[in-house]
């Protein structure tokens, strides 16, 4: 959840706005870990007096913890608030290496004689800052570089992580400087100020040479008010530092272990991510139907009593009944789903009002949306499943992983996906993890470990068969009508085809040409809606499924999840269509928004895209979990523009032939598609088509945006942006620039007009060298390599050079170059 953070100021830039911050995640996700399994009664308690967590949840906050570190938020780069969060008395981070890598970059940013800035660029209580305004102006924060306020605080931080790592040195680095700036009351006792700023007559010298002037501390102490917070931690860090308590004695449930220790200690409430094991996931295959049963020698949910099976959305309503307490205003746990760890906790045997349940995970729940149709994408989300669990699995005791195997997975081509993976389960390996497959009775007779007596059983809708499906010939229908000849047809003839038309396909056709009229919904729906559902439902072409399910409206399970994940590893997303108006999101929405926006950005140019971004944001959340580097470069996730590439991937695919149409292809194989495309620099492309792909992605050369700030500084009027353009130009202009201290833009620096020259040297090359007339077709030249003999860097290189040496040379005081 977006929040304002540890300095309730939010955005870096302090202009109203919240941001997702590790550090608040990060105690959240201790807090959690501290009190899961806490018993309020202690030992006179029983099962309603027992504080459980969701682990799915909790693993969530791991996994947003750790993409979103080293930084803090999305504005800041780094925060001195995370020293809590990684260290004492949080400990919230189970990676070493990232623990590492965050600390190192508090130290080396944030550090200073008097004690830590709380992040750069930081007004608060400098001479600089408007006392009177809540919020900042734009680029008033510019204003406070060099002198942020310095606060000892975090030396003791530093002091107090030292002794729990085991580092002397640490300790007396941080304990010479803290000693330094505190001072003495008038009773003879340490007193640690606030902060340390910067006066307002030292201010401009400060700016111009940072550490130069001497810092004063605040009023706390002297004015009989003690910053508390600072006198507790110093107290703490002095009584472990001189040896009078031990770390265990402010770490009771031993949040901190030590590596060397972690196989001697309870891991329950540590930070600790699980000791390497060899974990073996239990998997009970079972079947829909008695047919199927026969087939595959597995067993039915008859076979099994009295142990119920549930989908997981039934455990879902059971747990709505947990933590209801009317006098504290509690309403139970919200109705989101159960992960795959919640339904494979402690045997996944639940015991519910004396009834023996077993929960099959959340890919096997049938959802009103295509994708779950699709039986690799199942096979595939089965391996991931899989592969968390045995990441993630901290509890004793084997996880059981209930596997549901319906009449559709196994018709047609479904068949041999399938049945692969029932052989990789019957050899005990799938994906590199370790699976034991066996009848669900042998856990039977184990303890039941989760009882829920007290809860009222809901209503539940037990695993049936489902209904047959019409015949081939009926699926394989295909539109028979030309929707550009009935565009231009009145809305009483469409609507008079459409009650005629048998035809399931051509009615989605005829039904989108009534919406673009701006037909009412309401009125087509109460013509037609069961007609498009039923379509959806039966149609195996995917064009015209996905045309059903805009139609309706569809909201695929899990998007918000999915935009969240993309949002948590420092990107934005819009959603809208490739030339058209999109709209960014750069805070966690709710679905209900999401469907609004893209049904708004969408449907209006083309019914299915509304679908396909769907699809391709599920797909992107997933990706980016588990390859975030094949979005390096990329600050905005921009749906359509991907789409656009993907379609242009086709083209490049098809040759001379017509491309494929991405609106029929598969789910997965659209899947497949967008990871070809986003992998960078595939061998076998011309240097036009990578060019093509990368601008449709947005993805930029490394170190751009750097690069894009040292021209900024280097150029009094900015850049000017038009036309077509090439990233790797900008970082032309600052080699240039890096290389010719003397110079500088007197003009603003326009890229547009710096192609135009190079294209023109280029023409000029080509020419003399073919013996041709000059063309304006610039594909050869984006078709060029960026490096080697005749490159494009060459020609950019030289209209850069041209246009600097057209203005004003300013030699700089510090080049080492001079004539006499």
């Amino acid at each position: 959840v977006p929040d304002f953070g540890m300095w309730e100021r939010g955005s870096k830039y302090n202009n109203g706005s919240t941001e997702l911050h590790s550090s608040s995640v990060g105690l959240a996700k201790a807090a959690l870990e501290a009190i899961s399994g806490f018993r309020l009664f202690g030992n006179q308690g029983c099962s309603w007096s027992v504080i459980f967590v969701d682990l799915d949840a909790h693993n969530r906050n791991r996994q947003t913890l750790c993409s979103l570190l080293p930084r803090d938020s999305r504005s800041h780069n780094t925060d001195s608030a995370l020293l809590p969060c990684i260290s004492y008395p949080a400990f919230a981070v189970d990676d070493d290496a990232l623990y590492s890598q965050t600390l190192d970059k508090i130290v080396r940013k944030l550090k200073g004689k008097y004690g830590f800035k709380c992040f750069l660029w930081d007004g608060y209580r400098t001479a600089n800052e408007d006392k009177n305004c809540r919020h900042y102006k734009p680029a008033e924060m510019k204003l406070f570089d060099g002198i942020e306020c310095e606060f000892p605080l975090f030396f003791i931080y530093m002091m107090i992580d030292g002794v729990f790592r085991g580092n002397p040195a640490q300790v007396k680095e941080f304990q010479e400087l803290l000693e330094a700036v505190i001072f003495q009351s008038f009773e003879g006792h340490a007193v640690i100020p606030k902060y340390y700023y910067v006066p307002a007559d030292f201010v401009e010298a400060e700016q111009k040479n940072h550490g130069s002037q001497k810092r004063f501390p605040s009023n706390s102490g002297r004015d009989g008010m003690l910053f508390l917070w600072g006198q507790a931690l110093y107290n703490i860090a002095k009584l472990l530092v001189d040896g009078l308590i031990r770390p265990k004695d402010i770490d009771p449930i031993h949040r901190y272990v030590p590596r060397q220790d972690q196989r001697n200690v309870s891991m329950r409430y540590s930070n600790q991510g699980p000791i390497e094991n060899d974990v073996v996931i239990h998997v009970a295959l079972i079947a829909e139907s008695q047919r199927l049963k026969v087939f595959l020698n597995t067993q039915t949910p008859q076979q099994v009593e009295p142990i119920q099976i549930w989908p997981q959305k039934e455990l879902v309503k059971a747990y709505c009944f947990l933590a209801i307490n009317k006098k504290l205003g509690l309403s139970g746990r919200p109705e989101g789903p159960v992960g795959c760890i919640g339904t494979c906790k402690i045997n996944n045997i639940y015991r519910i009002l004396g009834k023996p349940i077993v929960c099959y995970p959340i890919v096997f729940d049938l959802s009103d949306f295509y994708l779950s149709q699709d039986v690799m994408l199942l096979i595939d989300d089965i391996k991931n499943a899989l592969q968390f669990i045995k990441q993630y699995w901290k509890m004793p005791g084997r996880p059981l992983f209930l596997t549901l195997i319906r009449e559709d997975n196994i018709k047609g081509s479904r068949f041999n996906p399938i049945l692969d993976m029932l052989a990789a389960f019957k050899k005990g390996n799938i994906g590199g993890v370790k699976v034991h497959v066996d009848r669900l009775q042998v856990e039977q007779n184990k303890e039941y470990h989760n009882s829920f007596e007290e809860l009222e059983l809901p209503k539940h809708s037990k695993v049936k068969r489902q209904t047959s499906t019409p015949n081939a010939s009926d699926l394989e229908q295909q539109p028979e009508i030309s929707t550009e000849e009935w565009l231009l047809k009145s809305t009483f003839e469409i609507l008079q085809k459409f009650n005629d038309c048998d035809c399931l396909a051509s009615q989605a056709q005829l039904a989108s040409i009534l919406l673009r009229k701006d037909y009412d919904l309401e009125r087509i729906y109460r013509r037609a809606g069961m007609r498009i559902s039923l379509l959806y439902c039966v149609v195996f072409t995917m064009s015209i499924v996905r045309l059903a399910a805009s139609l309706l409206t569809k909201l695929v399970d899990s998007l918000a999840p999915s935009i969240t994940s993309i949002l948590v590893h420092g990107k934005q997303v819009t959603l809208g269509l490739f030339g058209h108006e999109e709209i960014v999101i750069s805070n966690p929405l709710s679905p209900g928004v999401i469907k609004d926006i893209i049904y708004s950005m969408c449907s209006p140019h083309g019914e299915r895209e509304a679908v396909l971004q769907q699809e391709l944001v599920i797909h992107i959340g997933w990706i980016i979990s588990n390859n975030p580097e094949l979005f390096s470069g990329m600050l905005k996730i921009r749906v359509g523009w991907i789409v656009q590439a993907m379609k242009h991937e086709l083209k490049i695919r098809a040759g001379d032939m017509p491309p494929k149409d991405i609106y029929q292809m598969s789910p997965s194989a659209v899947k497949q598609l967008l990871l070809d495309v986003l992998q960078p620099q595939q061998t076998g492309r011309s240097w036009l088509n990578r060019r093509q792909i990368d601008g449709s992605l947005n993805r930029t050369p490394l170190g751009f945006y750097d690069r894009v700030w040292q021209i900024l500084e280097r150029t009094r009027n900015g850049i000017m942006l038009g036309g077509k353009h090439l990233p790797q130009l900008l970082m032309v202009v600052s080699n240039m620039l890096e290389r010719n201290p003397e110079l500088e833009f007197q003009e603003a620096v326009d890229l547009h007009r710096l192609v135009k020259d190079a294209f023109a040297g280029f023409q000029k090359d080509h020419s003399r060298l073919d013996r041709s007339e000059k063309e304006n077709n610039m594909e050869a030249f984006y078709n060029t390599p960026a490096l080697g003999k005749r490159n494009t860097s060459s020609y950019l290189s030289k209209a850069v050079m041209i246009q600097l040496l057209q203005g004003e040379v300013k030699p700089s005081k510090d080049d080492p170059c001079s004539v006499s």
